[in-house]
């Protein structure tokens, strides 16, 4: 059974996706070095798994791609370029392969792989369909104190609809997009909260950062020092542990007609 997609970019050959099954691979380069003993091929099931990039700047045999039963690891063999392996879903979460690298693994059940070429950066998509997740009804949670939440949010407070504003931008494909202002939040949930104002904005954005254990409590002797750049270590733990996910988009007020979304 196939457990890896690769989608090549413009100008790559083949050009119809790639199929791998657990245990195969794929050397991709400007001349690939052919494998024997691989079963399977390209998009026409025969001949080993190559993928040709023609491109000067990159390496002959710039890499391979090894498919496991629920992810896919990643070879660089270039002597000087870093890859870089992003989540077109994840605002802004990607992971670095460095020059020699062999065998790193990609958790992401969709990537794009980056290739710097010279001036230019090429691209090519790698899905993982089979990611498996542990059954959440385990019965032995049942029994004894339930589990702690690291970070108890609750999804229908206010605070939340602001943490929601301030992770908008990145969650809609943006992952380097400007934090909102808090006056741009006031204006954002205004329709559905119209006594929003900027003071109210600001005191949940401070007790945001209080919840989330980025200050300590108003009950604590020592105030801590001063969280320069509140709204970004919000936004960016936020993100990182999917604290505020895109379905949570939902709950915002409709934007206005005309508004980049």
């Amino acid at each position: 059974m196939n457990s890896i997609i690769v989608v090549p970019g413009p100008t790559m050959s083949p050009a119809a996706q790639i199929r791998l099954a657990p245990g195969q691979t794929l050397r991709f380069g400007r001349e690939p070095l052919r494998r024997t003993g691989v079963g399977g091929g390209g998009g026409s099931g025969s001949g080993p798994h190559t993928l040709h990039v023609p491109h000067a700047g990159v390496s002959r045999s710039a890499g391979e791609i090894t498919a496991t039963a629920t992810y896919w690891s990643l070879s660089n063999f270039s002597r000087s370029a870093t890859y870089l392996v992003e989540n077109p879903e994840g605002a802004g979460e990607h992971i670095k392969i460095a020059p020699g690298r062999l065998d790193a693994p990609v958790p992401f059940e969709f990537a794009r792989l980056v290739l710097p070429a010279g001036s230019e950066l090429l691209t090519l998509d790698v899905w993982a369909p089979r990611h498996d997740y542990a059954d959440r009804d385990d019965p032995g949670e049942r029994d004894g104190e339930p589990t702690a939440l690291p970070f108890p949010l609750d999804r229908s407070s206010r605070y939340f609809l602001v943490l929601t504003a301030l992770c908008e931008p990145r969650l809609r494909g943006a992952p380097h997009a400007p934090l909102p202002t808090v006056e741009q939040v006031v204006e954002r949930l205004r329709p559905s909260w119209p006594a929003a104002n900027r003071a109210a904005v600001q005191w949940n954005i401070d007790y945001l950062a209080v919840k989330l254990r980025l200050k300590p409590g108003p009950d604590t002797v020592d105030p801590g020092p001063r969280l320069v750049g509140k709204k970004e270590t919000l936004v960016s733990l936020a993100l990182r542990f999917d604290l505020v996910r895109e379905t949570d988009l939902a709950a915002l007020p409709a934007a206005p007609t005309g508004t980049a979304r």
